[in-house]
């Protein structure tokens, strides 16, 4: 694997989430009953402990610290080793001097975080379908200063068409969640592990203080508009507890405003207002209806439900798949009547509310009161927040063509979670608080 070859490894990095460090694993005595073989035990121990030291020393003589940009992580790699920009600021990417070796390390910051990876699962998923992972066998994870939840593996990694035999490693900490690549022409040895664990034993992480400047009190009624897009912020990676789900700075400002252009196509205080309009007096509970009268005109609703996907897809020409989740959307519509995505299009709506705040958009009094006149609505059409969600869900069905499983399962999550957002009463009287 030449140079080229290796950068190429290392430009794979479009959505997967990496890595933090290993420390070396010591060895630890057992416990002393008091006998003389418990003593030698003890004495083996230290002997070991200190061998594995001696190793670590050994190994890390002639290496220098890489620090990741923004500043928050670094680990120790070998000074003759050169930086390779991910793109990411809190990603680092590096390379031997002969480009036979490589260690990719991404950072995910648990608050505030654009990327979606919102646990370790998240985050394995993501490198796995980035990476190509494949031929994982279990190795033992190293010891990483202030890291839990590690696991290490042996592998190969499967990237532009190059296949390259790594040690992968996953770990958490408070802050962010961290998998670690190192990858290698060669063949896994234990030598090249050894020094992969005494590199990850260098790990530091200094978090950032994040700057907030946001001028919301969180009150109960901001509670409240937080938890009817409390799902999708999840999703996210982003903060519940936070209106608009990020604290307000010049950074999140930035990837905010980059989010709204690129999925709602709002760049601007007139686009935004145009956006808000259309979801509140259309939105997609228009076509929605439409459609579910179309079918119902076409006899759907004289089938049973396991034979309305195959009746659909006389009407409509979609695949299986799509036209299973049509006949889930017509019983909702049997169910629910034409609210049945109301909650689908002001869950929405009241998310974009918080990302015009955070944008810069909507003044902070402009987008409460928007807020509160909407959710008095919401309050008005459904009981509880299992009405609202529900109803959100099958409009996310409709619109994404694809389950809510994932969705509904992360409300349940949030449910049962310590700082529930869904704690704070639906029918709460909802006042002005700001």
């Amino acid at each position: 694997m030449n140079d080229k070859k290796i950068r190429r490894m290392l430009a794979v990095t479009g959505m997967a989430a990496v890595l933090a460090a290993s420390a070396l694993q010591g060895c630890g005595g057992g416990k002393d009953s008091g006998s003389d073989g418990a003593d030698a035990g003890n004495t083996k121990a230290a002997q070991e402990t200190t061998k594995a030291e001696e190793t670590k020393a050994d190994l890390t003589k002639d290496m220098t610290e890489f620090t990741i940009k923004d500043g928050s992580m670094s680990i120790m790699l070998n000074k003759d080793w050169t930086t390779e920009d991910l793109g990411v600021d809190f990603w680092l990417g590096a390379q031997s001097k002969n480009g036979k070796e490589a260690v990719i390390v991404m950072q995910f910051p648990k608050m505030g975080s654009i990327l979606p990876v919102d646990s370790m699962d998240s985050m394995t998923a993501m490198v796995v379908e980035s990476y190509g992972i494949a031929d994982e066998a279990d190795a033992q994870a190293p010891t990483i200063p202030g890291m839990t939840g590690i696991k290490a593996s042996t592998c190969t990694v499967n990237a532009d068409g190059e296949k390259a035999e790594t040690y992968l490693v996953y770990g958490e900490t408070d802050y962010a969640y961290y998998s670690l690549m190192y990858v290698t022409e060669d063949k896994m040895t234990d030598d090249i592990i050894a020094s992969a664990v005494a590199s990850y034993g260098t790990f530091k992480e200094t978090p950032p203080e994040v700057e907030d400047n946001s001028t919301i009190q969180v009150s109960d009624t901001v509670k409240w508009f937080n938890a009817s897009y409390a799902v999708l912020t999840k999703l996210n990676g982003w903060n519940y507890n936070l209106f608009g789900g990020l604290a307000v700075n010049d950074d999140s400002k930035a990837v905010v405003q980059e989010m709204l252009k690129s999925w709602w196509d709002v760049s601007d205080r007139a686009s935004a207002d145009e956006t808000l309009d259309w979801i509140l007096t259309e939105g997609h509970r228009t076509g929605f209806v439409e459609e579910m009268k179309d079918l119902q005109s076409e006899g759907v609703g004289d089938k049973s439900p396991e034979e309305r996907a195959a009746a659909i897809l006389g009407v409509y020409e979609m695949d299986e798949a799509t036209a299973e989740i049509y006949a889930r959307c017509y019983g909702a519509y049997e169910t629910m009547g034409e609210k049945a995505i109301d909650g689908w299009d002001y869950c929405r709506a009241l998310n974009l509310l918080g990302y015009y705040y955070t944008a810069g958009y909507y003044t902070d009094v402009e987008a409460l009161d928007k807020s509160l006149e909407i959710a008095q609505k919401v309050q008005e059409e459904f009981g509880s927040w299992d009405e609202l969600i529900d109803s959100y869900m099958v409009g996310y069905e409709y619109w994404g063509e694809e389950t809510s499983d994932e969705r509904r399962a992360v409300y349940e999550e949030l449910k049962g979670a310590q700082d529930n957002p869904y704690a704070v009463d639906f029918k709460m009287t909802l006042e002005k608080t700001w």
